[in-house]
């Protein structure tokens, strides 16, 4: 699909979810304006991209770094801002921290290090979210919450990077429902860094809540939604390898 129809389809989407994101803000007694729909566009051609942006979608989530800087390039006419929603690795921090303007997944004080060193070099100042794996499951990254205090008193010695907040990602789950705990459990964990001490402004996005699961994400507090299958479609399944 391509052209009037893929404008007509992304712009139908988007409707859609923005409409449930507001629904579900109403219902919490919370302000559609403190949520920040991000447009998840891993896998997909940077013409969906143009598509959403015509539609008047500004924020947009990469997994992958070089996807990513494809995508920026591509765009850059657009003013649009870019959010690095995938697993970081070391040797790719000083080009994210060129690039993107939000950094959602540092989960360790050596890539937090590494990215601040980027930015400095780059002159840039990347808005970061710390990502905590509140589930311990093996095959997610993220920090342990016994850390996060460590890395984000770290974070705010930082001489680039600014940091805002954290984010979760977790255990897949059929019903919604089956999420709220961990996004509460983020929430909790933000709210108690703060008794603790740590500036609220430094805390105050919580990045949870996917196509499925984004209402609940709303009600226990989310503040960047990154959607993807919901605005773009399904994603084709990778393929395998004879």
């Amino acid at each position: 699909m391509s052209g009037p129809a893929l404008d007509a389809e992304i712009a139908l989407n988007l409707d859609t979810v923005r409409r449930r994101l507001e629904g579900a803000a109403h219902r919490a007694h919370r302000s559609p304006n403190s949520l920040r729909l991000i447009a998840v566009s891993k896998t997909f051609p940077v013409e969906a991209v143009f598509a959403a942006a015509r539609a008047g979608q500004r924020d947009f989530g990469e997994n992958r770094v070089q996807e990513g800087l494809d995508k920026v390039a591509a765009t850059a006419a657009l003013g649009l801002t870019w959010h690095l929603i995938g697993h970081l690795q070391s040797n790719k921090a000083k080009k994210a921290a060129a690039a993107f303007h939000w950094i959602h997944s540092i989960d360790s004080i050596d890539l937090l290090k590494k990215v601040d060193a980027g930015a400095v070099d780059a002159g840039t100042r990347p808005q970061i979210l710390l990502q905590v794996d509140l589930a311990e499951e093996a095959t997610k990254f993220g920090a342990d919450r016994n850390g996060v205090e460590d890395l984000a008193r770290a974070a705010l010695a930082c001489r680039a990077v600014e940091l805002r907040g954290l984010m979760t990602v977790p255990p897949i789950a059929d019903d919604p429902e089956e999420a709220r705990t961990w996004f509460r459990q983020l929430r909790d964990l933000r709210d108690a860094l703060i008794a603790r001490g740590l500036p609220a402004a430094a805390l105050a996005e919580l990045s949870m809540g996917m196509s499925h699961d984004c209402e609940v994400a709303v009600d226990e507090g989310a503040t960047l939604v990154r959607v993807g299958t919901a605005i773009f479609g399904r994603r084709p399944p990778p393929v395998t390898p004879a």
